[in-house]
């Protein structure tokens, strides 16, 4: 989910060709192939194919972090200026991180029969709230608040299988921090360790794949790492701020 394109320093040097500017539209294309992922997975959701629906998912994240780049080096802004990326992006950002998890875990039953609809209309709401906020992201590439990741939540929540009221407690937990000032890591954009958190990027992917494959039927060694990167994740750029205004 990257909202932003930095431009790129030979931005106008290559000649405008109508070959270069199909390749720069057939990237609008690759990051609207989001939006029909999302559907697949919405049709997987709806018969409770839940591995299914977070593969489906798992394609469109791929697409997401592929798309950036994709557009930086054919320097799409330039030789499409009338079509939008950012807009195009957060667009397809919200049915994948956003509304298709908020009705999994809605119709899930791991919530509370009566708390299920008011939180999935609670991340939906937050959710677009959160993607309209001109302050999400940092400029040292760091997510301000819960980062609307509720693909990933939702993962967890059918992961860890947690009673209904605790369950609903996380996700209430999780709508608030939406809108908390901590600081959550770019999994990929962030300097500080970036090393440390490729790798664990690509162990939690490999364990990912493993646990869709096993239909969430894992032991809990692979629940336990999967946990321990998801905290990592969030609470890294917290726990050195915390440490280090310790050792001031």
């Amino acid at each position: 989910m990257d909202p932003t394109q930095p431009q790129d320093p030979h931005k106008g040097t290559l000649k405008t060709t109508p070959a270069r500017r199909a390749a720069a539209f057939s990237v609008h294309v690759f990051t609207a192939l989001g939006a029909g992922i999302a559907l697949f997975a919405l049709l997987e959701a709806v018969r409770e194919h839940w591995a299914a629906m977070f593969a489906w998912l798992g394609v469109a994240l791929v697409i997401d972090a592929a798309d950036g780049p994709m557009a930086r080096r054919l320097d799409v802004a330039r030789l499409q200026p009338n079509w939008s990326g950012d807009v195009l992006d957060l667009v397809v950002d919200f049915v994948t991180y956003v509304f298709v998890p908020a009705y999994a875990v809605t119709a899930s039953g791991l919530l509370l029969p009566l708390a299920a609809p008011l939180l999935g209309a609670g991340i939906a709401v937050s959710g677009a709230l959160y993607f309209a906020d001109r302050r999400m992201k940092s400029t040292d590439n760091h997510f301000r608040g819960f980062p609307g990741l509720w693909n990933l939540a939702a993962f967890y929540l059918f992961l860890l299988q947690w009673p209904p009221a605790l369950s609903s407690l996380a996700i209430a937990v999780l709508i608030v921090a939406t809108f908390l000032p901590f600081r959550v890591l770019h999994p990929v954009r962030t300097v500080r360790l970036r090393w440390l958190t490729l790798t664990l990027i690509a162990l939690w992917g490999i364990l990912l794949f493993y646990t869709l494959a096993r239909d969430f039927d894992v032991g809990s060694p692979v629940t336990i790492a999967l946990c321990a990167i998801a905290v990592y994740v969030v609470a890294s750029d917290s726990a050195i701020r915390l440490l280090r205004a310790f050792k001031a």
